[in-house]
């Protein structure tokens, strides 16, 4: 950045266990903006537990700045695998591309699968929805600029009847860590962000069932709902979304620690 950093706001964040000490204290100099008493405070908090991303207003995914704001779930970098193996689904050929964003958070995934779409050629209709009244405000604040609807409500009760059978991509970031995990998670996850972006019930897998239950009604013929879940749910997972109708591929990343797994809805043939 070209701008010293302090060494003792590196030393507190080191010290405070922030991995990326350096960074961090570079991040939170330029959202001082050169006001020294507010750096402190940030520093502060971030020594605190405050997650970073909170502090800054946004978090950077997939290339993009995203804005983020205390009690919204902070979208985690593995999840970047999961929209590029959602978007891989997309024909090249294929102009319109319906994406809807479930339990979509601050919006990331359904802003970074429409820019990315929208570079390659397609048009995009995208919408997004979350129970959480804090995620609803701040996704509508984020796709504001694509003109694209946030709704408020359970899964797909919150969408507008005219979606189903038309969605291509199906993003469903839904919570998946059992309900007896949730305690070991980082401070930063469990004393911060809401718990219905978290707890995925007893094996974490509860949420991911309502979608399941649903998915092939909403999706067009050969779209595909594609979700992030552990290795050790993957068996579950897909005995779940093949049980509903939705062949399944997994896909895997070492580099990102991430396991996805894709449900495609089937191109019926017709039969005369």
């Amino acid at each position: 950045m070209g701008v010293s950093v302090p060494g003792d706001v590196v030393v507190a964040l080191r010290t405070a266990g922030c991995v990326f000490a350096e960074d961090e204290a570079a991040l939170l100099l330029e959202a001082a903006a050169g006001d020294q008493a507010r750096l402190a405070a940030l520093v502060a908090q971030r020594v605190a537990g405050t997650p970073l991303e909170y502090l800054l207003g946004w978090v950077e995914f997939r290339g993009l700045r995203i804005g983020v704001r205390p009690g919204v779930f902070v979208p985690r970098q593995r999840t970047a695998f999961m929209v590029e193996q959602a978007l891989a689904t997309v024909a090249p050929g294929n102009q319109q591309v319906c994406v809807v964003d479930l339990c979509c958070g601050c919006g990331a995934l359904g802003l970074t699968a429409a820019t990315e779409l929208t570079a390659r050629g397609h048009t995009v209709e995208l919408a997004a929805a979350d129970i959480d009244p804090v995620a609803v405000a701040c996704a509508r604040e984020n796709l504001a600029p694509l003109h694209a609807p946030v709704f408020a409500g359970d899964l797909f009760d919150a969408l507008p009847r005219d979606l189903r059978g038309r969605i291509e991509v199906l993003l469903a970031n839904t919570p998946y860590v059992p309900s007896d995990r949730v305690a070991e998670m980082p401070p930063e996850a469990r004393e911060h962000e809401p718990l219905v972006a978290l707890d995925g019930g007893t094996d974490g897998l509860a949420v991911f069932r309502r979608v399941a239950a649903d998915a092939a009604d909403w999706l067009a013929p050969g779209g595909t709902v594609a979700v992030e879940v552990s290795t050790g749910q993957l068996d579950s997972a897909r005995a779940i979304l093949s049980g509903h109708g939705l062949p399944t591929r997994v896909a895997e990343s070492a580099e990102h620690y991430a396991t996805v797994v894709l449900g495609t809805k089937p191109l019926r043939a017709v039969h005369h």
